[in-house]
């Protein structure tokens, strides 16, 4: 039994300098992507440290190593609760809950990462029923998906679709008016992006973008990733009256190329002080982390944030309402611009444009 409990106690030790290693290495700015996707896992991670902890205070030996473990394994544990703190209930909503919304102002989203190789076109045609949203921003469309969704077309006639066979397929359904919609590549040919204005019925328009970067993976780094999210969010900054952009990031909401995002662009999360609202992996019940997000700036207030069923995708598809209240500005607060930046967003954008240049 002693045995048994030593061997416990020196396994929990290996975990926990384990989770701890991991914690400082996600504090490394570097776009190398093994260290990038270490920011996606940090509630698995601080999971697994309390229970490490837990178990080594009880089997571990003691004296100046279990100090040592224990304190990093505190701090560590520490930093990945304040991470994700403001993805909870416990921390200040940033966007207000929508009150009396008039019915002209209130647009809804619905977003999905179809995964190319799902077949289950119905699922997703049926959420559409369910919700009714105004306007659907599919990610991973080939050809096969944009002929599945035609019937899409009857009920949202305004459509920009770029289909293609390689996961960066997009493409934008709407029932409210499109006004100079377009697909764009910012840094790569294979990449498609959306910009369009849309009309609300109250005469009101805003402008939206459709992003679908690369993910952190061997043989992809992230600095055209960050690069484009960092160029739509010097767009969304300039642009005249209300912005929304919306997609799959394949970034986590609190990493440090989404503060910078938002920091940049001046739009607000609406999952802040509400929820992870985890859509990635839909198959994978303990390891689940937002890769889907909408930011709006700060005239939106937010009537919905919820996730749809399972469409037979890695996603969960998102429904999102907003309501357009431009008082709302007056007292919702986006994260502050810091010194220096507006030139670190130059310096990721340049090393992005270098990386899609070096591309094959």
């Amino acid at each position: 039994m002693r045995r048994a409990i030593r061997w416990l106690g020196r396994g929990a030790a290996l975990v926990c300098l384990m989770m701890v290693a991991a914690t400082a290495l996600a504090l490394i700015e570097t776009d190398v992507w093994w260290i990038r996707v270490l920011d996606f896992p940090r509630l698995q991670i601080a999971a697994v440290l309390a229970v490490a902890l837990l178990a080594f205070w009880w089997a571990g030996p003691r004296g100046v190593f279990a100090g040592v473990v224990t304190l990093a394994s505190l701090v560590a544990l520490g930093w990945q609760v304040w991470m994700i703190a403001p993805y909870t209930p416990v921390w200040p909503p940033q966007m207000l809950a929508a009150t009396a919304c008039p019915e002209g102002a209130r647009v809804r989203f619905l977003m999905a990462n179809v995964l190319q190789d799902n077949r289950n076109s119905e699922a997703v045609l049926q959420v559409v029923r369910d919700t009714e949203p105004d306007l659907v921003l599919l990610t991973e469309i080939d050809a096969w998906w944009a002929d599945e969704m035609a019937e899409l077309a009857v009920s949202h006639p305004q459509t920009i679709l770029e289909p293609r066979s390689n996961t960066y397929g997009m493409g934008l359904w709407s029932r409210l008016p499109l006004e100079g919609g377009a697909v764009r590549h910012l840094l790569d040919d294979d990449i498609p992006s959306i910009l369009t204005r849309v009309a609300l019925p109250d005469g009101t328009t805003f402008t939206l973008w459709g992003v679908h970067p690369t993910p952190p993976r061997p043989g992809d780094d992230t600095e055209e990733r960050d690069a484009e999210l960092l160029i739509v969010a010097k767009e969304a900054a300039n642009a005249t009256g209300p912005a929304v952009v919306a997609g799959d990031l394949n970034d986590v909401a609190w990493s440090s190329t989404t503060t910078l995002f938002q920091k940049i662009s001046g739009l607000i999360d609406p999952r802040i002080g509400r929820g992870l609202h985890a859509t990635f992996n839909a198959n994978w019940p303990l390891m689940k982390w937002p890769l889907d997000h909408l930011f709006a700036s700060t005239e939106w207030t937010l009537g919905a944030f919820r996730l749809l069923p399972d469409i037979g995708s890695d996603h969960f598809p998102v429904l999102v309402e907003l309501c357009h209240q431009p008082p709302a500005a007056a007292v919702q607060e986006a994260v502050e611009l810091e010194p220096g930046d507006a030139e670190e967003a130059e310096e990721h954008i340049g090393e992005g444009r270098e990386a899609a240049q070096e591309d094959p």
